[in-house]
């Protein structure tokens, strides 16, 4: 596949002749034509694809983002920027150390993103029909992501859990199945979703924010609604940034919530284990003040910007793939 950055829409020759459908040539279809036809296998094969690849490309990046969260972090885990922990992480505990946890993080990222994407294929489309007969709905856009939000995050909290205490400084754990057993027998199985009200706290707004920008950058850059992957990239981009940075203070509650930081719970007399958003928000204000609240901003948006580009890119290529394919088996042709 082809990147261009001229407004020609990239397609793929799928068959050495053109499908005919309906008086015009398969290729020449606007992209937004597609979809419709398209069944939720595609979309969650196209969605399992997209996360996967997201979440594995920009782990490194994620890992010094969950540590720079860290209330009270310890001096050998104090980081002036992204590019130095990476390279002090690397130098002083192992080229590996980064993709900690990254295992946990494929295994929840497939099916989490497959039942994220195809809920909100299905959702934006429904809503649209109600609320603007079928054309594109800033609301519906925003309401589809957050019902979405709520399917991906039942899945995904767990891996976030294990992920998160896997990728602190001097983490305690062997491995994933070390980890799981011992929140599992220390913290009990609701130590899984101890963190699920704040994500979906979190992550509602976000993704809000994240499809409503997505679905703007499309209308400026992409009006007719062809397959362009550089419209797709910088629509992603942008959409990631701008979520990433309006949602940073819900962000760090969780992390805090999910680690359970014992030197900080200490510090403020916390007996037990930390829970609900509440208790998270004061706890941060009253070992930071305001400031606390955007600990890793910087390494948040790095790493929300080229994710959620790969995340809609892949996506929509997958999408754009599968479909013709679909189309072209049901014409008769197969691709070559």
């Amino acid at each position: 596949m082809e990147l261009r950055t001229d407004p020609v829409v990239t397609t793929l020759d799928m068959s050495k002749s053109e499908d005919i459908r309906d008086g015009k040539s398969l290729e020449d279809d606007d992209y937004e034509s597609l979809p419709p036809t398209a069944s939720l296998v595609t979309h969650m094969t196209a969605g399992a694809v997209a996360g996967i690849l997201e979440h594995t490309l920009m782990y490194p990046v994620d890992s010094v983002k969950t540590r720079m969260q860290s209330l009270q972090p310890d001096p050998k885990a104090q980081y002036r920027g992204v590019y130095e922990a990476l390279c002090r992480i690397v130098r002083t505990e192992g080229l590996m150390r980064p993709l900690r946890g990254l295992n946990v993080t494929m295994l929840g990222a497939g099916p989490a993103h497959a039942l994220y994407f195809a809920c909100y294929e299905r959702m934006k489309r429904s809503l649209s029909d109600i609320i603007q007969n079928g054309g594109n709905s800033h609301i519906a856009n925003g309401l589809a992501g957050s019902l979405a939000t709520v399917l991906h995050d039942a899945v995904m909290n767990p891996a976030e859990v294990v992920k998160q205490r896997m990728q602190m400084y001097n983490s305690p754990y062997r491995g994933l199945l070390d980890c799981v057993r011992t929140v599992r027998r220390t913290e009990g199985l609701a130590a899984f979703y101890r963190s699920y009200s704040t994500q979906l706290t979190m992550n509602i707004p976000f993704q809000a924010v994240h499809f409503i920008t997505y679905e703007l950058m499309q209308e400026q850059l992409n009006p007719r609604r062809q397959y362009h992957p550089g419209s797709h990239i910088l629509s992603g981009a942008a959409a990631g940034a701008v979520s990433a940075a309006v949602t940073t203070p819900l962000d760090v509650c969780k992390t805090l919530l999910n680690t359970q930081e014992n030197v900080v719970l200490s510090s403020v007399n916390v007996s037990g284990h930390l829970s609900g958003m509440a208790n998270a928000f004061r706890t941060v204000y009253r070992l930071g003040g305001p400031s606390a609240f955007f600990k890793g901003v910087q390494a948040r948006i790095i790493y929300q910007m080229p994710s959620t580009a790969i995340a809609w890119s892949v996506y929509e290529f997958f999408k754009y793939f599968l479909t013709k394919q679909q189309m072209a088996r049901e014409g008769g042709a197969g691709p070559t």
